[in-house]
């Protein structure tokens, strides 16, 4: 705990501050609080120091004892008042700033927290809690391009504070959502936007959408390179070999440099059991760009048996490859992130090509390195060279530090949010995977990781996540609960209520457990069974509470009870994020020939629909819809 090994500390201070006070009294209480402090003893401690600041208010270390002795019993509000305190009497204290500013960020004042931080950071500049603390100020203020230098700085004082690793890829993963926020409201129509929106659909399976949705941008300029060949690998993932070898051999035609079409070739000739030309291919990739074929080799095995995979790798025989090669193919096929930048035969040679030509023959490595040994790398087009080399070659770190500089250049520009986002995703992921390692099957970090796949709507590997931790605590309710709702978002209405329940058995009043419970049985058209649920649910936290209401809402409508529907609907408006709510109440007024607040329903419910189509929304049929819920789906779709 970050407090005990503080106290040490603060404690060694106060016995040199104390060293020349005359008063035995005040020393003997220091001597009695110190030793309850290093016990576990808080009462004592604290009673013991708050005695001391009456004898001797004027002490600083006085005060910054007692507010860390009160910050471990857990009483932050006291912990706060004797913090400040002592920073009053001496601004220059480590102890007290530091906790000003992590008790400041956990009240929800992180602005406030990050000028305590900062004096902090100044004062002790070899301890990585000031910057990891800051980092975590700075994601609660939503400041992202700030946090991310404070928690990388956390990680050079220590590499192995997992912790901090963890929220550099929740700050990461916050970036990319602000910046796929931007560009979904200012460009929503380009294809950059529709080309991450395409990838989002490969992620969650939905290969035959992302493959109509790459056919709707292709015509359109400017585009992200390599474009045809991303609808490509969609194409072979939706069965359809044949147009996929025809979209390979086009791009390659217009653009020799694409790698992805080879490494799209490749997997043809794997799937038609050609492995001599998939290995030729494979090998030619490697010799290209190592960061390239080490970053995408996930894309070529996606969706390959273990004995597909298997035969590919058998083949690449270790006299006819180096074993460098090998060795690279078969950590990705085991699912290791291998994604960074690394050396390429061709980057070792010393040449007079500029980065253009570098990037015209599929080296990124030796593109970007041309690019940084540059002094002047501030051009728009340079930088988007600079930007593709490092991200192709894996560089994920120079991609989004050129894509910020590009940002910075050109606020308004699609294209440095494109890298942006894709840069920094991949940046989370690689973090998120660090953390893991450091924290290798614990529950806490199997339960995180599934909470961050569940935000990104990757429920298969949410669901993994959870399992993970309940194959080493079976009964952790937080593992319970995660895996229950990624059952319930994955569409797996059955198998959420069977864990719920499993769960309630050990907490029958749990909120979030009973609405899991409640919006399964909702889903399965169990109206009346899912109310008791629902009431238990009530007592959950405030922002749940709308939520709440607006199924409480569609449970009554369902089952006829028409002006109890309608109370509860009005409660849960703000949760109406499509206008399936509003058309709702316009329905139910309509049916008691209320005209008025039936049309004024419907008039919110265009609103909602038309701020939803400015933000880029896109509708999903849901091919299981109860009759009320499935007009609702069409009376919502943007």
């Amino acid at each position: 705990m970050i407090c005990k090994s503080l106290a040490l500390v603060v404690l060694g201070a106060s016995c040199v501050g104390l060293a020349q006070q005359p008063s035995s009294s005040l020393e003997s209480l220091f001597h009695t609080a110190q030793q309850a402090q290093q016990s576990g003893d808080y009462a004592t401690a604290v009673s013991d120091y708050t005695q001391a600041a009456k004898m001797r208010p004027e002490l600083p270390i006085v005060w910054a004892n007692l507010g860390l002795t009160q910050q471990e019993a857990g009483n932050i509000p006291a912990a706060i008042g004797a913090f400040q305190r002592a920073n009053r009497l001496d601004p220059s204290l480590y102890v007290p700033n530091l906790f000003l500013g992590i008790d400041y960020a956990h009240t929800g004042r992180p602005q406030q927290a990050v000028s305590f931080l900062l004096k902090a950071e100044k004062a002790n500049p070899t301890d990585a809690e000031a910057p990891l603390a800051l980092g975590r100020a700075y994601i609660s203020a939503r400041e992202y391009s700030q946090a991310i230098p404070e928690l990388e700085r956390a990680l050079k004082l220590n590499p192995k504070l997992s912790t901090a690793w963890f929220d550099i890829g929740i700050a990461q993963l916050d970036r990319v959502e602000s910046d796929a926020r931007t560009i979904s409201i200012e460009n929503k129509r380009s294809p950059f936007a529709g080309a991450l929106y395409a990838e989002s659909l490969m992620k969650q399976g939905r290969f035959g959408e992302a493959a109509s949705l790459y056919k709707t941008i292709l015509s359109e300029k400017p585009q992200p390179p390599c474009l045809h060949s991303e609808m490509g690998f969609a194409l072979i993932r939706d069965h359809n070999q044949s147009e996929a070898g025809n979209v390979f051999v086009a791009e390659l035609t217009a653009h020799p440099e694409c790698s992805l079409a080879l490494l799209g070739q490749a997997r043809l000739a794997a799937d038609s059991g050609n492995m001599d030309h998939a290995s030729a291919l494979l090998n030619q990739l490697w010799d290209r760009d190592r960061g390239f074929l080490a970053c995408n080799a996930t894309l070529l095995v996606g969706g390959m048996t273990s004995e597909e995979q298997s035969a590919l790798l058998s083949h690449i025989d270790d006299e006819a490859y180096s074993p460098e090669f090998r060795q690279e193919l078969a950590a990705a096929f085991d699912g290791e992130d291998a994604c960074s930048a690394s050396p390429s035969a061709a980057t070792a040679a010393a040449s007079s090509r500029g980065a253009s030509a570098y990037y015209a023959a599929g080296q990124f490595a030796s593109c970007a390195r041309s690019l940084q040994s540059d002094p002047v790398v501030s051009g728009a087009e340079k930088l988007r060279l600079l930007a593709a080399c490092s991200f192709f070659t894996g560089d994920n770190q120079i991609a989004a530090r050129t894509a910020a500089a590009w940002r910075k250049r050109e606020p308004h520009s699609v294209e440095a949010l494109y890298w942006s986002i894709q840069a920094n995703e991949r940046l989370a992921f690689q973090s998120l995977a660090r953390f893991q390692q450091l924290e290798p099957n614990s529950v806490r970090s199997h339960v995180l990781l599934g909470d961050v796949y569940q935000q990104l709507e990757r429920f298969d590997e949410a669901q993994a996540e959870y399992e993970k931790a309940l194959s080493i605590s079976p009964a952790d309710r937080a593992a319970m609960l995660g895996l229950a709702s990624a059952y319930l978002s994955n569409y797996n209405s059955q198998g959420a209520m069977v864990i719920a329940q499993k769960a309630l058995a050990g907490a029958p009043d749990d909120p979030e457990l009973n609405l899991v419970v409640a919006q399964s049985l909702l889903d399965q058209r169990k109206y009346a069974e899912a109310e008791p649920y629902l009431e238990k649910s009530l007592k959950g936290k405030p922002q749940m509470l709308p939520r709440i209401h607006a199924l409480m809402g569609k449970a009554y409508a369902e089952t006829g009870r028409t002006q109890d529907a309608i109370a509860e609907l009005k409660m849960g408006e703000s949760s109406d994020v499509d206008g399936s709510l509003e058309y709702l109440l316009f329905l139910l007024y309509r049916k008691l020939d209320d005209t008025k607040d039936a049309q004024a329903s419907l008039a919110r419910m265009e609103t909602i629909k038309q701020q939803r189509a400015a933000r880029g929304v896109k509708r999903v049929e849901d091919p299981d819809l109860s009759p009320i819920e499935s007009t609702l789906a069409h009376a919502a779709a943007p």
